[in-house]
């Protein structure tokens, strides 16, 4: 996501701020496709169910779940889902790919920072590369632990400040500078961060640093699949000159050089992320 999405806690930024940043994020998230890349992503929402030990018959909530990764890995293992974004899009991808499959799940548009269940209402509630992205991080995090119930569990994955797509959102940062004070989304792939937000309602946190490998025909395919389907990569291309353009392009090649492990000429290229388990207090 683009540096837009960032924000620090509501006592460095007042509540309009948060307020702008949620509406540049949720336009960002709204261009392109975010679907084509998300689906790319479904091994992780199936190793966090795994890591979670999910119990069938379980109810769980995906937060900010995008096109349904997290969701549709709990529903194969026959739990009851519901699925939530705030971007309408995205909700459908998730119900097509869910129909495809042949499962039943709940869709259901939400902000994660203000989410419309009854406290202790799931029994495992789950993001994968999504309430990372939140401006309020701790409203969000608050959100999370207050809907799932005592004794349950959070899992969350998200990518480290060092991983490629940490490095990322650092260049797209170059280009787009975020606003001052804002915190960035790649905190949230940081032990100390974590143990920060739900340190009021944990029992217990476990900690695993995993990669997802990014396989593309080349560096400059990864290139036009972002530019053309990821929203802050598309709202990033179009904010530039095409003087700036190209610039960031070679910035993302050599960012990518840097990673790419498969010398062949395709992309093989790993990403570091944070999964964490939380057990509910």
């Amino acid at each position: 996501m683009s540096q837009d999405t960032l924000s620090s806690p509501p006592s460095a930024l007042p509540a309009t701020d948060l307020v702008a940043l949620k509406t540049r994020q949720q336009i960002a998230w709204s261009t392109g496709n975010y679907a084509v890349v998300g689906t790319t992503l479904q091994i992780v929402g199936e190793q966090l169910c795994e890591s979670m030990d999910i119990r069938s018959g379980s109810t769980v909530l995906d937060v900010a779940a995008g096109n349904g990764n997290a969701s549709l890995a709990a529903a194969r293992r026959w739990c009851e889902v519901t699925s939530t974004d705030y971007v309408p899009s995205l909700l459908e991808s998730g119900r097509a790919r869910a129909q495809a499959d042949g499962m039943s799940l709940t869709f259901q548009e939400a902000d994660a920072e203000n989410l419309p269940f009854a406290d202790g209402s799931f029994d495992y509630v789950v993001s994968t590369f999504g309430v990372m992205f939140t401006p309020n991080q701790p409203q969000a995090a608050a959100e999370m632990a207050r809907v799932c119930k005592s004794g349950g569990r959070i899992g969350l994955a998200s990518w480290t400040p060092e991983s490629f797509i940490g490095q990322l959102f650092k260049t797209i940062g170059k280009y787009l500078p975020p606003a001052a004070g804002v915190t960035s989304p790649s905190a949230w792939g940081t032990r100390e961060r974590i143990e920060t937000l739900f340190a009021d309602t944990a029992s217990d946190i476990i900690f695993t640093t995993r990669e997802f490998v990014f396989r593309y025909h080349s560096p400059v395919h990864w290139i036009e699949v972002f530019r053309m389907y990821y929203g802050p990569m598309n709202k990033t291309f179009a904010a530039l000159d095409a003087d700036r353009q190209a610039a960031f392009t070679e910035d993302l090649l050599l960012l990518m050089e840097k990673g790419n492990r498969s010398g062949d000429g395709t992309l093989v290229l790993p990403s570091a992320y944070l999964e964490v388990v939380i057990d509910r207090r």
